[in-house]
């Protein structure tokens, strides 16, 4: 496997690729690789002939108070896991490589990003569309894959393609979980074990939506209520969570709000809070 630290030689074994006549996939990470990653790692080699994967703990995509400084990183445990996984190369810049000084140029998706994360973390997609968009530049790659967990990135990220005229295809993995049903995160790592288990009340609360549909309900408001029912009740094992951001039903295409539940273009969408840890989730209906 292949550790590339620049701009150049990133740039240079991507084309040396094509050249070749191979396809190229691309995964974007921060590091701190759990399964989920490794099931994207998977993913793009099923995909392509050729698989390199990025570690880069982005700045631009934190906002004032967030977790830049104690975001976790291991780097040696994150380069054995791609190379235990099969991964052809990894794309490990400094800031500096990414943001050289002088450095003033920002890409931004005005529709799909204000919606939801937009409404509590200002100026975070704006930094998460500038940086894929330089990584699918240094990188140029046929398939570029993301993890469902971050839904409403994916949707941006495909608006960007899309409006750009990028030359890539957005390959979405699914939502890997442990076997309590918590959605694999980095951040799962901040968690003791009485947050870890109130952390469940996510994934219990997609349940929740899951059921209401297969009962036969309809309305969002109701299912909604019954969201929040199952984030913030004190019964059952684990304490509720501290805060929820928002536990909504969308249009999965738009992420725009919706009255009543469509089968098929239907996704249920959590944020919250458990101590000081955020966490989202969501659910495909």
């Amino acid at each position: 496997m292949e550790i590339l630290e620049t701009v150049k030689s990133g740039r240079k074994t991507v084309r040396e690729w094509h050249r070749q006549g191979h396809s190229v996939a691309l995964i974007p990470t921060m590091g701190a690789l759990h399964e989920g990653h490794l099931s994207l790692v998977r993913l793009g080699l099923e995909r392509c002939d050729r698989t390199i994967a990025t570690i880069f703990v982005n700045p631009t995509q934190f906002g004032a108070g967030e977790d830049l400084s104690r975001y976790p990183r291991d780097l040696p445990g994150d380069l054995q896991r791609l190379q235990e996984v099969g991964a052809d190369a990894v794309f490990v810049p400094s800031e500096a490589e990414i943001y050289p000084s002088g450095f003033s140029t920002f890409v931004g998706e005005p529709e799909v990003s204000h919606l939801l994360e937009g409404q509590h973390r200002e100026g975070h997609f704006r930094g998460v569309t500038t940086v894929v968009l330089k990584l699918f530049q240094i990188l140029p790659a046929n398939v570029a894959v993301f993890g469902q967990k971050d839904f409403q990135q994916a949707k941006v990220i495909q608006a960007m393609v899309d409006d750009l005229n990028v030359d890539v295809q957005i390959v979405l993995g699914g939502i890997v979980r442990e076997p309590d049903g918590l959605a694999m995160s980095s951040r799962n790592r901040y968690l003791d074990d009485h947050q870890r288990r109130s952390a469940l009340r996510l994934s219990q609360a997609l349940e929740q939506a899951s059921q209401c549909i297969a009962s036969g309900e309809t309305s969002v408001a109701q299912i909604e209520s019954r969201m929040m029912e199952a984030l913030l009740s004190s019964t059952g094992d684990g304490a509720p969570v501290d805060q929820v951001d928002y536990a909504t039903l969308r249009n999965a295409d738009t992420l725009l709000p919706i009255e009543r539940y469509c089968e098929n273009s239907t996704v249920a969408l959590i944020a919250a809070r458990v101590g000081a840890t955020r966490l989202i989730d969501n659910r495909l209906l």
